[in-house]
């Protein structure tokens, strides 16, 4: 249902506020160059920063400009089942191909837990639920037995798995089978991930290197190992220096430096250092994402 390279996408901001012009051309520049999928308000998007109205509007506006183009997956999760309820009911009122629905953070449910919260929300949206596994955020790590357990029903459709561990990946491909959509949520593990018998990546490099990350996975679909393995290498140190400080004050520096966006984000987060710039210089540069910026489109 879900393949490829599918960009868990910034949120532009300007002056504390939603920079909407910003958002349409980042839309637009994502399916001119290929990108797979979208993913508005993820973890990437500052989703916890967003007011219930601002997440609702950034949901409707991807939808709007994507236009089914490409899918679009919305970002409705919450540690409380009941808004997660109503952020997923919105994102399928308003034309949501799926939806993201990360475990819940802070209050540490049991699989148990983890599976009833997740059936709740199933049973209250007639949508595909995309499962979010991120024991570094949330805490919690969904079992593989849990994940057996919710695949059963009709609109468990796949996970997002950023729990580090590639092994993992075999394992639920064992326990569900392979109709499972398995996607990436690391993109140091992209390629790894595919060989494991992923689908692709929901992946914060393609916020800035979209047409590489669509290529690595467009190569591998074809069986063009050679330029899978060139995509690979060239996409790495992004992989690695987008991730040297929080998420995604990296990658807000370097759409920055495209001409995609302001260099800011929202409190407690702060812009990335400038030894984090550096660093981030050096893997556009290796990428060849130096020199040119993206021309924003006319309305």
């Amino acid at each position: 249902m879900f393949k490829g390279s599918i960009t868990a996408l910034i949120t532009p901001f300007s002056e504390g506020e939603i920079d909407w012009d910003a958002f349409d051309n980042l839309v637009e520049w994502q399916i001119e160059q290929g990108t797979h999928g979208l993913v508005p308000c993820g973890t990437t998007g500052e989703s916890p920063t967003l007011s219930y109205d601002e997440d609702m509007a950034v949901v409707e506006r991807c939808v709007q400009i994507a236009n089914k183009r490409v899918p679009v997956i919305a970002g409705t999760g919450s540690n409380a089942t009941r808004e997660a309820i109503t952020l997923t009911q919105h994102a399928k009122a308003v034309g949501a191909d799926g939806a993201l629905i990360v475990t819940p953070y802070y209050n540490k449910p049991t699989q148990d837990g983890l599976y009833a919260h997740y059936k709740a929300i199933h049973d209250a949206v007639s949508i595909p639920i995309i499962l979010y596994n991120i024991p570094g955020r949330s805490v919690v790590d969904m079992s593989v037995e849990t994940m057996a357990r919710l695949a059963k029903l009709p609109n468990i459709a796949g996970v997002k798995d950023a729990c580090g561990d590639l092994g993992r990946v075999l394992e639920t491909r064992h326990a569900v089978g392979p109709e499972f959509c398995q996607l990436s949520g690391d993109d140091i593990t992209a390629a790894a991930f595919l060989a494991q018998g992923g689908a692709g990546c929901i992946s914060v490099v393609s916020n800035v290197a979209p047409a590489p990350c669509a290529k690595m996975q467009n190569a591998w679909m074809e069986g063009d190992l050679d330029t899978f393995a060139v995509m690979r290498d060239l996409l790495l140190p992004l992989a690695k220096t987008l991730f040297c400080e929080s998420s995604p004050a990296p990658v807000k520096y370097a759409a920055s430096v495209l001409g995609l966006c302001k260099d800011e984000v929202r409190l407690p987060l702060l812009p990335a250092s400038q030894k984090a710039r550096a660093l981030v210089d050096g893997a556009m540069a290796h990428a060849g994402l130096t020199g040119a910026k993206v021309k924003a489109r006319s309305a």
